[in-house]
């Protein structure tokens, strides 16, 4: 992916709540248009918002359903949780995503669910997943990422022994379409992240809300570039920004200050039920607006 200063806009259509039929429908109606060039599922297994036993869908296969049914959007997960996945089946599994888009898949992922957020905690274990304390799971981020880019890229199979992740004879084939692999976005905003960001990632997605907080983190990843010696410009600055149906004038603000401040990957989050053409009305009545 080519980092630029134009605003690049996309959708969220969180797998919640909500039918099949009805997320086919929006990323079908944004895929014929071209204003909408990206869009996003979340990564948990059990609802976090809504009904706590309502409908919920796993995001990595309902994005290889849903890469199937596109032709052109970029597509991803915002963000996979680290916490549910070893890396090198998560590896190969994003694999088998970018080759069914034919080479259309930027790579989210995370540290995972809050610990403090019961909703989201209450997945884990229902699951029979282990919850880890929050230096585990950022320590676990950093490893992950280095084991997925060599399973993507390595042509011989290979060991790794971290502190974290240990796999031994680790392999990909077939390669992901994008070489050397798809971009890398990481989310978050905590500063043990944002250091993980600075090493590893492409684009750094935060979700919005208080702009001064949103401008301070980007600052901070700024700084963690410097001392590592990368460019903070070769990191993609990336914003979730809810969509209001009813009030349009505040997310067209929201995305107006968001672009300000230097983001130029701009994912719109949708609510169900979703209106009747509604990535028609978003790229009319907030892309237009704001290009």
């Amino acid at each position: 992916m080519l980092h630029t200063t134009r605003p690049r806009f996309g959708l969220m259509t969180a797998p919640a709540q909500v039918g099949y039929p009805d997320i086919l429908r929006v990323w079908r109606e944004a895929d014929e248009i071209p204003e909408i060039e990206h869009a996003w599922l979340f990564d948990h297994l059990l609802p976090i918002f809504g009904d706590p036993g309502g409908t919920i869908y796993e995001g990595w296969t309902l994005l290889s359903a849903l890469a199937a049914q596109t032709r052109r959007l970029r597509l991803g997960v915002m963000v996979t949780s680290n916490r549910i996945r070893p890396p090198a089946l998560l590896a190969k599994i994003a694999t088998t995503v970018d080759v069914i888009s034919g080479g259309r898949l930027d790579f989210g992922i995370g540290v995972g669910s809050r610990p403090g957020w019961p909703l989201a905690h209450r997945e884990y274990e229902a699951h029979g997943l282990p919850f880890h304390d929050t230096a585990h799971a950022v320590g676990s981020l950093a490893e992950a990422c280095t084991v997925i880019r060599r399973v993507w890229t390595e042509k011989e199979p290979f060991d790794f022994h971290g502190t974290y992740v240990q796999v031994t004879g680790a392999y990909g084939n077939p390669k992901p379409v994008q070489r050397p692999h798809p971009p890398v976005l990481i989310g978050g905003r905590a500063s043990a992240t944002l250091r993980v960001v600075a090493q590893h990632a492409d684009l750094w997605n935060i979700p919005g809300g208080d702009i001064t907080d949103v401008v301070s983190r980007s600052e901070l990843l700024d700084r963690y570039c410097g001392e590592i010696g990368r460019d903070p410009a070769s990191i993609t600055r990336s914003i979730h920004l809810p969509v209001s149906y009813d009030q349009p004038d505040l997310t067209h603000d929201s995305i107006a200050e968001a672009i300000d401040a230097g983001f130029t990957h701009i994912v719109l989050g949708l609510t169900a039920p979703y209106p009747a053409g509604v990535a028609r009305w978003v790229a009319d009545e907030l892309i237009a607006k704001n290009r």
